[in-house]
């Protein structure tokens, strides 16, 4: 068996973005390339890996899609789905031509979602929308003060969405975790306010097996399916989130989540060295 300090493999990958959440991208459509929780840690370390929010695989969809998504948190946990990632995926599989836009299908943990494309104007951008599924909203939860409510919301993972005065008022790197290690197997946290504008929310965000992060897509669609539940927007949102906004759409039928990728980098990863580096 390969110990970390003999993996002689080479990794390609491309880096890209979603109003600054950032994912690696590998394709391994024949699955064998796996990445285990040590190696995506490293890879996603922003000071002695590549630096990321989370590692992406792009495997072949069988029978039930176009393509499969495996998804690794930046702390190497396996998560279940990401809106901003998703977008990710889709810009390195239309670049090597895995896919055709402007529709096509991926399979993940949290079931097939359908990815709308468009490549932009400008070199390595694009815009894609992305089928959110169907968001389940848990109770209100009662709250001391009239302007401050909370309730959890599934998204295919797991959410808290707090409404309070301002977000960036709020300490999210004590308040988020301390929130998380409530809930069993961890929780994304989502802070939001009303505005800017009508049918608008501000967002910042703990995410589970990350940290805070620039974005969180299905965050923003938890934020929005609970602001929506509270009679504060209509059906169409912008959520502006500390690296851009996003715009959620929720019908009867699901959440949409739309929004912008960046392609930064190609970035080609020596396992060794990686592996090998003093931290």
């Amino acid at each position: 068996m390969s110990t970390p300090t003999s993996d002689s493999r080479i990794l390609r990958f491309s880096k890209h973005h979603g109003a600054g959440n950032d994912f690696l991208v590998m394709v391994d459509l024949d699955d064998v390339t796996p990445l285990d929780g040590t190696l995506a840690r490293a890879l996603c370390h922003r000071r002695f890996g590549v630096g990321a929010d989370g590692v992406i695989r792009i495997l072949a969809g069988g029978t039930v899609a176009d393509l499969t998504m495996d998804l690794r948190n930046a702390d190497g946990s396996v998560a279940e789905m990401t809106g901003n990632g998703m977008r990710c995926l889709a810009q390195a599989a239309v670049a090597i031509g895995l896919v055709d836009p402007p529709t096509f299908t991926v399979s993940t943990l949290a079931g097939v979602r359908t990815v709308e494309y468009q490549a932009g104007a400008v070199p390595g951008s694009a815009t894609a929308s992305v089928d959110m599924g169907v968001v389940e909203l848990g109770p209100d939860q009662p709250q001391q003060f009239a302007e401050r409510r909370a309730r959890r919301v599934d998204t295919g993972n797991p959410h808290l969405v707090l409404l309070g005065p301002d977000p960036m008022e709020v300490d999210v790197a004590e308040l988020g975790p301390r929130l998380q290690a409530v809930h069993p197997g961890g929780i994304n946290v989502e802070f939001i306010s009303v505005g800017p504008g009508p049918n608008a929310i501000t967002l910042r965000v703990w995410e589970r097996g990350v940290g805070e992060t620039q974005a969180c897509g299905t965050g923003s669609v938890a934020a929005a399916a609970a602001a929506r539940s509270w009679g504060l927007v209509g059906e169409t949102i912008d959520v502006h989130n500390p690296g851009g906004a996003l715009q959620v759409m929720l019908t009867a039928d699901g959440a949409r989540l739309s929004g912008p990728v960046q392609r930064v980098a190609a970035v080609e990863v020596d396992v060794h060295e990686l592996l090998m580096a003093p931290r």
